[in-house]
């Protein structure tokens, strides 16, 4: 299948994988671009050395080309822009607040850009700065998510661009993809699909509790970090919707202490990662320190096998997904029932 998606990244099919802290690694990134998909690295909860490994490890298991996740809202991201571009990765994706100065850097560079917008305006201005194309990630989706669902949101952002758009939130088969080509996407994106494949990282117990958790098995909290996070509803999440403001702020403190040790960070950095997480919002105290600790959160699910104890971010296809393909399988399987909708729809034409 050849999209606009496919012609910009060099990719065999229009499936791009998501940049997922703790799980984007070189293991699932390398094993999407083996299947003809296209993975991206997360790379907001890695070092720039533990980065600069990754790339390496990913090109020595595979020639297919690849993407880096940047959260442009973070102290170090020129920095880690700098290190892509040396590397010649093919693509940086920006999560949260895009950079003008970052994608023009990019630019110059050679480098492919990919923002991620949640709103119509957000597409028009990321693309009137050069982005080469736009990820749209609907209220369906995992993590960081916005109110409006991808079916409304997408052929607004497509008619309202002329670069190549992926839809993401809600996407998790090939009836999706052939829906999003439909409303003339150039692609697909997919976080939780991927988490949920046996080339993921992720531990078999916390595999278990994504398919587990049913259709109404995820909640939109702002108690995590203050911004509308997509997770799955568990005790530890209850917990924290009931929690008063000093037990928050409590819980939080030790979180941030334990995120400061694992990052090697100062309490200035520290300080300032919390304030670049609230994304230009007016916070409390006990916010910001939230937005500081959220990395631990996600990680002592993620990494750790903790699910009782921290934050898992999914999307809402988390309840309709039974299985634990292999990231060759998913996308096998994806592009044969893509070819049989067209078939059928060819067929009622």
């Amino acid at each position: 299948m050849k999209t606009a998606l496919t012609e910009l990244l060099g990719c065999r099919h229009p499936i791009v994988q998501t940049g997922m802290g703790w799980v984007a690694g070189a293991g699932l990134v390398s094993a999407v671009g083996q299947a003809g998909g296209f993975g991206i690295v997360a790379s907001a909860t890695m070092s720039l050395a533990e980065l600069r490994d990754t790339i390496g490890a990913i090109r020595a298991r595979t020639g297919a080309p690849f993407g880096v996740n940047v959260r442009a809202d973070a102290p170090d991201a020129g920095e880690r822009v700098d290190l892509l571009i040396r590397e010649e990765v093919r693509l940086v994706s920006f999560a949260l607040a895009p950079d003008r100065d970052l994608i023009r850097k990019c630019q110059d560079h050679g480098i492919l850009t990919m923002p991620s917008v949640g709103a119509r305006r957000h597409a028009e201005k990321v693309a009137g700065w050069g982005a080469d194309a736009v990820l749209v990630q609907g209220g369906e989706g995992g993590g960081h998510t916005g109110p409006v669902p991808t079916t409304l949101l997408l052929p607004q952002v497509v008619d309202a661009v002329d670069i190549p758009v992926v839809a993401a939130g809600g996407f998790f088969d090939g009836r999706g993809l052939v829906a999003a080509l439909a409303y003339g996407a150039a692609g697909i994106a997919m976080g939780t699909r991927f988490l949920l494949t046996t080339d993921s990282p992720v531990s078999t117990l916390v595999k278990q509790h994504y398919l587990d958790a049913g259709v109404t098995g995820t909640v939109v909290t702002t108690h995590v970090d203050g911004v509308p996070h997509r997770v799955l509803l568990t005790p530890y999440i209850q917990g924290l919707e009931r929690s008063g403001s000093v037990g928050a702020l409590l819980r939080a403190t030790r979180h941030a202490l334990a995120f400061r040790r694992l990052a090697g960070l100062s309490w200035p950095e520290l300080i300032r990662a919390g304030r670049h997480a609230r994304h230009g919002r007016a916070m409390s105290w006990a916010q910001t320190i939230r937005a500081a600790s959220t990395p631990i959160l996600l990680r002592t699910a993620m990494v750790e096998g903790r699910p009782e104890y921290g934050v898992m971010s999914a999307g809402q296809v988390t309840g309709v997904i039974d299985d634990l393909p292999s990231c060759a399988e998913l996308i096998d399987r994806i592009m044969k029932e893509a070819d049989e909708r067209l078939e059928r729809l060819r067929a009622v034409r």
